[in-house]
């Protein structure tokens, strides 16, 4: 389940005034979920027989199959995580004493259903695995593609400069572009993500 985990995207999601990027993973055998606030990283793993010990105890009137249960339960959390909430499916959170708890409620086969999500902690190797590790892969993989970006833009200015000094001129102004310099753009990014930030 976890290596299947590693593959899904995170996705923002909101529950009353929180927000917070989660993923799942959803099989016959079991679910995955990890679930964060960016302070704060919380899981819970759940194999068929812990599903179907708490679908018993939260959905009395529901007799079917745990596959069944389980099958549902994607089908209300993929849209979700899609960014396509279902309306007729309501999802709630709060913080216990233990993690994160998220409360699902929604319909099966035409009778109410509900699920409780109860996450704890996420061990640091879990969360490094999963969150710091592809955003320094990424950070660092941005970082390169600028780099690559600023030689590339370089060049060109050079390129220009030689046609300009070769006595070619543009036959529209409006294309006409500054010379690139890449301090200043550094600068000057790195004040518009302050004052976003802000």
């Amino acid at each position: 389940l976890e290596s299947s985990l590693l593959t899904q995207p995170w996705a923002s999601v909101c529950f009353g005034e929180s927000v917070f990027i989660a993923k799942a993973c959803f099989r016959d055998t079991g679910y995955m979920l990890l679930i964060s606030d960016l302070s704060s990283v919380w899981y819970e793993s759940a194999d068929a027989e812990a599903v179907g010990q708490r679908s018993k105890e939260l959905n009395k009137r529901l007799t079917v199959h745990v596959s069944s249960f389980l099958h549902h339960l994607c089908n209300l959390m993929c849209p979700l995580l899609a960014g396509q909430p279902d309306a007729t499916t309501s999802f709630s959170c709060h913080h216990t004493a233990s993690g994160l708890s998220l409360h699902v409620k929604s319909e099966l086969s035409g009778l109410p259903f509900y699920w409780d999500f109860h996450c704890c902690p996420a061990p640091v190797e879990m969360v490094s695995r999963h969150l710091v590790r592809p955003l320094i892969r990424m950070s660092l993989a941005l970082q390169y593609q600028v780099q690559e970006l600023t030689s590339l833009l370089l060049q060109k200015d050079a390129e220009i400069e030689d046609y300009r000094e070769s006595g070619a001129t543009l036959s529209r102004d409006r294309l006409r572009t500054e010379l690139f310099h890449e301090e200043t753009f550094q600068q000057n990014f790195m004040a518009e993500v302050r004052s976003g930030a802000s």
